[in-house]
């Protein structure tokens, strides 16, 4: 296991003490070099995104009796001491079971300064495939959460809810973000930002609280078809393998409705899309925050991250819809053609990456409308 080192490996990364914003893509790889960012093995090809960096499983998995939180003063290893049912090689890859946990070492370990906090989220792909994927830190009282100053190393919490999922050492389900100071726009640096860019393309959106995101129920983007619900029993997903799945061995089409409604049967997952096409302008970084479960009772997106670019038609988009992972929880729910989902919020960038969302990287969902992860052949 890749261990942070006690002393101050002596390079320097130092930003501005009044500093607000998400730290760009070169000021990742210059963390890298200063020994902030201390990965396994060299990083690789498109591992370092505009605005975030993915994060790389290790060669040992454990499968665990159930999730867990380390708390304050115990690390992740005792923990999975008391808690591992058994543990397994992925240096040849092996298949996770749905419903089952998995903790997984990760190949990168953090040193940050006291300055700088992370904060993990799946990866699209990820999400689109029901993987609940969350990152744990020693000591720490939340996943996805690492406080500034941490020292240490990183591990996945995973545990496939829909599909079978084939891994292997240097497979990436999370990326991590990297931020000082309050990088969130308050209400009326949203509207002023909306207001030059039209951060989505309706005319009375509504910003209170971050950009809301609806449900698109109506069929009309797409010849009546509104979404896909997962089949269940189906064969492995590689999750490193591209275009390499038939969508009907995975998927159901789902059709709209003449009412523009979707009842949402517990325990079932579903692809769907905003009825809004969004944008993140070059400057800026924006996250999807959980849904308020006083309206509804339902999950949407898993993964929240959305880069600098995404959607921006300087970045090859025109707005994007966003594609909404939902899973109804213990009961029915109808959910309604435009009903609010989820809402963006926006932070500043410290710096304008130098590839933005789209540009050069390999982006898989640029302009997307509503759109299956990578592993399905179009």
């Amino acid at each position: 296991m890749h261990e942070a080192p006690d002393e101050d490996p002596g390079l320097t990364f130092t930003v501005a003490a009044d500093a607000d914003g998400i730290l760009p893509d070169r000021m990742i790889a210059a963390m890298a070099e200063a020994g902030l960012i201390l990965p396994a093995y060299d990083f690789v090809e498109s591992q370092i995104q505009p605005a975030s960096l993915d994060l790389r499983l290790g060669d040992i998995a454990y499968r665990v009796r159930a999730s867990f939180l380390p708390g304050p003063g115990a690390t992740v290893a005792e923990r999975i001491d008391e808690l591992k049912l058994h543990e397994f090689s992925l240096a040849d890859g092996a298949v996770l079971e749905t419903n089952c946990v998995y903790i997984v070492p990760l190949l990168e370990s953090l040193a940050l300064p006291p300055e700088i906090v992370a904060a993990a989220n799946p990866k699209s792909s990820t999400g689109r495939l029901d993987v609940f994927t969350r990152v744990i830190a020693d000591g720490t009282r939340r996943f996805d959460m690492i406080g500034a100053g941490y020292h240490g190393p990183l591990y996945a919490e995973i545990s496939p809810k829909t599909f079978p999922v084939l891994v292997r050492e240097g497979s990436r389900l999370s990326q991590v973000r990297f931020r000082t100071g309050d990088a969130i726009l308050n209400a009326d640096e949203l509207d002023g930002l909306h207001a030059a860019e039209r951060l989505v393309d309706i005319d009375d959106a509504d910003l209170s609280g971050g950009v809301a995101v609806s449900v698109d129920l109506s069929g009309e983007k797409a010849n009546g078809f509104v979404g896909y619900r997962a089949k269940r029993h189906t064969g492995v997903v590689d999750v490193d393998r591209r275009a390499g799945y038939a969508v009907e061995d995975f998927w159901e089409p789902i059709s709209a409705r003449p009412d523009g409604s979707l009842i949402l049967d517990p325990g079932e997952f579903y692809i769907l899309a905003s009825k809004e096409a969004v944008q993140v302008p070059p400057d800026y970084a924006a996250e999807m925050v959980p849904f308020d479960p006083l309206v509804g009772e339902f999950r949407v997106h898993y993964a929240g991250f959305f880069d600098p670019g995404f959607g921006y038609a300087g970045a090859g988009g025109q707005g994007a819809r966003a594609v909404l992972e939902v899973r109804s929880r213990e009961v029915p729910f109808i959910l309604e053609h435009g009903q609010i989902v989820g809402r963006l919020v926006y932070e500043k960038m410290l710096a304008r990456p130098d590839a933005m969302y789209g540009q050069r990287i390999g982006s898989n969902y640029q302009a997307q409308g509503l759109k299956l992860s990578k592993h399905f052949r179009v």
